[in-house]
């Protein structure tokens, strides 16, 4: 029998979202066979210990898993740091790695998908992830398909897939530019990832999940997606590090299994096209979500200095 893959939760001080997202997860079958290990981050300052404290108690109480293991950080590593840490340590340990963060909700296909997913493709060097989350898209998909992009929301890795992360945003971008792909790495510039790149460099986001894309995407790799979303993302609330894309809670979960097969290694172009379309049906409405949110840092900075 293959050996399943550990899964791997990332939580820090949203106790309502851990519960929905543990829920989830144990209606899928292959939860009881799997270990799980939950990495509990540190607390930034005293107003949220209160909060930490409350979701490390509810996390003791956890079952359902064949074993769980839980890390609680004395010190605050942050998003990024804590994601980055806590994966390089499991999968260099068990060789692989199903990742998840306390708000996103789980099809009962999600584990089935990802586990056959790794096992099938464990050998294929090009396929270096797999993602469980897909955008609202209208038109219909085909059951698998491959794209550059790996995302984060709900996805999974082998160690030689993690050894390609490259921790260095600066170096990343410099190579982005001198190869002009850009615009490509930017969905034809209908999404602005290079700018959340930047953004990371010069420390006005914590984000790992930037570097994980630039990375596999420099190196040319593919992440095997399916056609019909395994996750559902409920952290669009404002309560986490980083809010959501607009229309996202249009998502809706698979409701039955996707199946694994042989099909062509190489990036889809159509699904490409649905993607590019997409992000250009969003694009006013995500430019006028960023424009509220300088704003809104701008008018707490205002009163801060009041």
């Amino acid at each position: 029998m293959m050996r399943l893959a550990p899964i791997t939760i990332f939580v820090y001080n949203r106790p309502k979202h851990i519960k929905q997202t543990l829920k989830t997860l144990k209606k899928n079958k292959l939860a009881k066979e799997s270990e799980l290990f939950i990495f509990s981050d540190g607390p930034k300052d005293q107003n949220d210990r209160k909060k930490v404290a409350e979701v490390r108690k509810y996390i003791k109480t956890i079952d359902g898993f064949k074993k769980i293991t839980i890390t609680e950080r004395q010190k605050n590593l942050g998003l990024a740091n804590s994601i980055i840490v806590g994966v390089t340590e499991i999968v260099n340990k068990y060789g692989k790695i199903i990742v998840l963060e306390d708000d996103l909700l789980a099809s009962p296909y999600f584990l089935k998908f990802m586990n056959d997913s790794l096992r099938f493709y464990e050998n294929e060097k090009k396929i270096s992830c797999i993602h469980g989350y897909i955008y609202p898209i209208k038109n219909k998909l085909p059951e698998t398909f491959f794209l550059k992009d790996p995302g984060c929301l709900g996805w999974a890795t082998w160690k030689r897939g993690w050894k390609l992360f490259e921790h260095d945003g600066k170096k990343l971008l410099i190579e982005l530019k001198r190869r002009n792909l850009t615009s490509e790495f930017d969905y034809n510039n209908f999404y602005p990832f290079t700018d959340m790149l930047e953004n990371q460099i010069n420390g006005l986001v914590d984000s790992w999940a930037i570097r994980w894309y630039a990375s596999l995407f420099l190196k040319n790799k593919l992440t095997l997606y399916p056609g019909k979303s395994l996750i559902f993302h409920n952290g669009n609330d404002g309560s986490g590090e980083h809010g959501g894309i607009p229309n996202e809670d249009e998502v809706i979960l698979s409701n039955k299994p996707i199946t694994i097969k042989d099909i062509r290694i190489e990036e889809s172009p159509g699904v490409m096209k649905e993607y590019i379309e997409y992000f250009r049906s969003i694009r006013p409405s995500f430019v006028l979500k960023a424009r509220r949110k300088v704003k809104s840092s701008l008018y707490k900075l205002l009163n801060h200095y009041k």
